[in-house]
């Protein structure tokens, strides 16, 4: 977890990668790398979704589950923390109220970067207010070739910052599959992560993802 202390302090510009990690693989961490150095992030905070409103109709392994796995990927890079912000609120995970937790808690001086993936940014509109949304934080859209910017440009103008990352073609759905059919996820989780899942023998059913 991180030392909210030493943040408020020394870190100006600081990005919130979200998303239930379920599990966490080698792509949401190439992604976070290749978008803290495009935009000069001081650090990147995960932050594992406890219940997000758009996933209600999907079953989700324990969210402490999640923050374990999540705090075992994130580990080796002094760049990177992990924060159970979400988890400890009560109810569904709104962007907006993190949004609103992490103003107050680094003040005015700090720059938050909330990071999203292109597909996401057009379904910002039904998120819980939008536009107030977008007035706490810069929002970063990570994009691959053949994404259409015009799109965003027209709706959301230079509210928007956009960085292209790597195709990495890893997917938490097609890491979940493989373990409940026995086949092997190395090289596409950290090793930690990879252990766990054994370990704690998750994904190894249909009715718990």
């Amino acid at each position: 977890m991180h030392d909210t202390t030493r943040l408020k302090t020394s870190i100006t510009r600081i990005g919130i990668f979200g998303g239930t990690f379920n599990p966490p693989h080698l792509g949401h961490l190439i992604v976070a790398e290749e978008v803290r150095q495009q935009c000069s992030l001081h650090k990147i905070v995960f932050m594992p979704s406890a219940r997000p409103p758009h996933k209600v109709h999907s079953p989700l392994i324990d969210s402490q589950h999640r923050f374990i796995m999540t705090q075992l990927a994130v580990r080796d890079n002094p760049n990177f923390e992990i924060s159970d912000m979400e988890m400890k609120r009560h109810g569904k995970s709104y962007t907006i109220d993190t949004l609103k937790e992490f103003r107050n808690t680094y003040g005015s001086h700090a720059d938050i970067f909330f990071i999203m993936g292109g597909d996401s940014i057009f379904e910002i509109d039904t998120w819980k207010k939008p536009e107030e949304l977008l007035g706490l934080c810069h929002v970063i859209v990570t994009t691959r070739p053949g994404f259409d910017l015009t799109r965003v440009n027209d709706r959301f103008g230079d509210r928007i910052i956009f960085v292209d990352v790597l195709n990495i073609d890893i997917s938490s759905t097609d890491i979940r599959r493989r373990v409940r059919e026995g086949r092997s996820i190395l090289y596409l989780v950290p090793k930690g992560v990879e252990e766990y899942i054994r370990d704690e023998k998750l994904y190894l059913t249909e009715n718990v993802t």
